[in-house]
């Protein structure tokens, strides 16, 4: 059964940068979808950046275009966040999810419902 472990979450200042991971444990093998989410207490789980790991397809929700990066080492079945130019709103439990059955025509996105594999999430708390 595969699992997600994600880390790297921290306190930074504002401007500065995170890398977050996500390991799957597991065996996965074939193309899926891969994709990072955000919550804050009150608010609803927000997809950030989305990826299909058999091709090159990226999203990214519009707040982190240009800042954020989401990439996976294949070898490793290790999906990353990159995250430059941290702003205080950024501020959230950071979660990785899997949709080992998505991925269909290429296209990925961070749409909650379709995700059914999830992390524990890794908090990120950047201090203006």
């Amino acid at each position: 059964q595969v699992q997600l472990v994600e880390s790297g979450g921290g306190s930074v200042q504002a401007g500065g940068s995170l890398t977050l991971s996500c390991a799957a444990s597991g065996n996965i093998e074939t193309s899926h979808c891969m994709a990072w989410f955000r919550q804050v207490p009150g608010k609803e789980r927000e997809g950030v950046a989305s990826m299909y790991t058999g091709g090159s397809f990226k999203f990214y929700t519009s707040s982190v275009k240009g800042r954020f990066t989401i990439f996976q080492d294949s070898a490793s079945n290790i999906t990353y966040l990159q995250m430059k130019s941290l702003k205080a709103e950024d501020t959230a439990m950071y979660y990785c999810a899997a949709d080992l059955w998505g991925g269909s025509g290429g296209y990925c996105y961070a749409n909650r419902d379709e995700y059914h594999l999830w992390g524990q999430g890794t908090q990120v708390t950047v201090s203006s």
